[in-house]
């Protein structure tokens, strides 16, 4: 189960159809009027506060802003009509993962830094602006979140384990990736029906960005081969190995949590939604402590401009006034999107008690974790590679593989798509 993808408050959200998209995006097209009064944003279920949206369309009485929420591929529907040129919305979303691949074609978007970027990029985390900025120097996004790690935990389970259940005392106990799965082995005995993890894929994801370096260099080279690669596989599989892997996928997650087949989930802050509302009836029963071996980053998007946009200066004004530290909490309040700008961690909206984790303040733990994420550079192809590794683990968990044999076929593939872009 890919978790930095995973919103269960998307599957709400009405899918856009052809007609509706040209509808929604009022005529930006290359040719449109600068200084234009009607501005028109793209974003995707979950990628903003609704709430936040409704009131800028009313704050800003200067143009008339239209927000249209687009289901289906983003990425794919973006690219299409950036590629078309014709009804291209004038402040669109790009997803985390996704920034990587815009940024060798930086010129299909304005340099936030001509429009005020640059005065306000202090309230925010470098490393997170840093990932939406050109070897150039352009920044082409504007962060709206980030996905700073932790571990969720059924403090009933810790209980019942003779393990520490209070979240400061399972931090102390659980500081590295040995005492994550010594922990583990004593949960599965307390509690048979528990697992530690719902998949691989989703210690490997956290693995690789607790370091600094992932499949290619700044050389440009590959090294999805090398040591710190692999450690992160060989972390992946040693809960298969032991037993305590659930091998879910996205199909039979909302079951699984609900039935309390997990002892511990590892996630991002907006996974706290993704919990509470699969399993409502474990109200109180969960907790959050820090991510064993250190912070790492899952999802967080950002907003930018296409060269389109009909009306630059007061789209930024709009950008900037969605993503302020204010709105941000009020963001986080909403639906668990977790700001990019440390002021808003001490904001009532973020430092109250959550009740679905028993009253705790859970930006004790994200507040920190967000301001020490190692800062890791990412290639347009990192996305590519990464899911050739996580493919070789889910045939190691639902076929058997053996886990050297898909190391090497994971590395193989990757390297090869790696070469077609250009990699070293």
């Amino acid at each position: 189960m890919d978790l930095s993808r995973r919103r269960f408050l998307q599957a709400t959200v009405l899918t856009a159809a052809a007609a509706g998209l040209t509808a929604a995006c009022g005529g930006g097209g290359a040719g449109g009027t600068r200084n234009g009064k009607n501005l028109t944003l793209w974003y995707w279920g979950g990628g903003l506060s609704d709430k936040v949206v409704k009131d800028a369309e009313a704050h800003f009485t200067e143009v008339t802003l239209k927000s249209a929420q687009i289901g289906g591929d983003f990425k794919q529907k973006l690219l299409t009509t950036l590629t078309g040129g014709q009804s291209v919305p004038d402040i669109t979303g790009i997803k985390g993962e996704d920034m990587a691949s815009f940024l060798p074609n930086a010129n299909r978007f304005l340099d936030l830094n001509d429009l005020g970027f640059k005065d306000v990029a202090p309230q925010y985390l470098e490393w997170k602006t840093k990932l939406a900025r050109s070897e150039d120097g352009r920044q082409i996004g504007f962060p709206i979140d980030i996905g700073p790690t932790a571990m969720f935990y059924r403090a009933d389970f810790f209980e019942q384990a003779g393990l520490p259940s209070e979240p400061e005392e399972v931090a102390a106990q659980i500081k590295t990736w040995d005492d994550w799965l010594a922990a583990g082995r004593e949960l599965h005995k307390a509690v048979p029906s528990a697992s530690l993890i719902n998949s691989a894929s989703a210690v490997f994801d956290i693995a690789v960005g607790q370091g600094t370096q992932r499949f290619i260099d700044t050389g440009n080279h590959f090294v999805g081969d090398q040591d710190h690669i692999r450690t992160a596989w060989d972390l992946a599989v040693r809960p298969y190995e032991l037993g305590l892997d659930a091998k879910i996928n996205d199909n039979s997650w909302n079951a699984a949590i609900a039935k309390g087949t997990l002892a511990t989930e590892l996630g991002a802050a907006w996974h706290a939604l993704d919990i509470s509302s699969a399993a409502p009836d474990s109200k109180g029963k969960w907790r959050v402590a820090p991510m064993p071996g250190g912070p790492s980053n899952l999802g967080g998007s950002f907003l930018a401009l296409p060269r389109q946009c009909r009306n630059p200066e007061q789209a930024f004004k709009v950008v900037s006034w969605l993503l302020s530290p204010a709105n941000d909490a009020r963001g986080f309040a909403d639906a668990a999107i977790f700001p990019a700008a440390p002021a808003a961690y001490a904001m009532p909206q973020m430092t109250a008690g959550d009740p679905y984790f028993g009253g705790q303040k859970t930006i004790d733990v994200f507040g920190p974790a967000a301001k020490a994420i190692p800062a890791a550079y990412e290639a347009p192809a990192d996305a590519a590679l990464m899911a050739r590794y996580k493919t070789e683990l889910t045939n190691v968990e639902t076929k058997g593989k053996k886990p050297d044999d898909a190391w090497k076929d994971a590395v193989a593939q990757a390297k090869q798509i790696a070469q077609r872009q250009g990699v070293r």
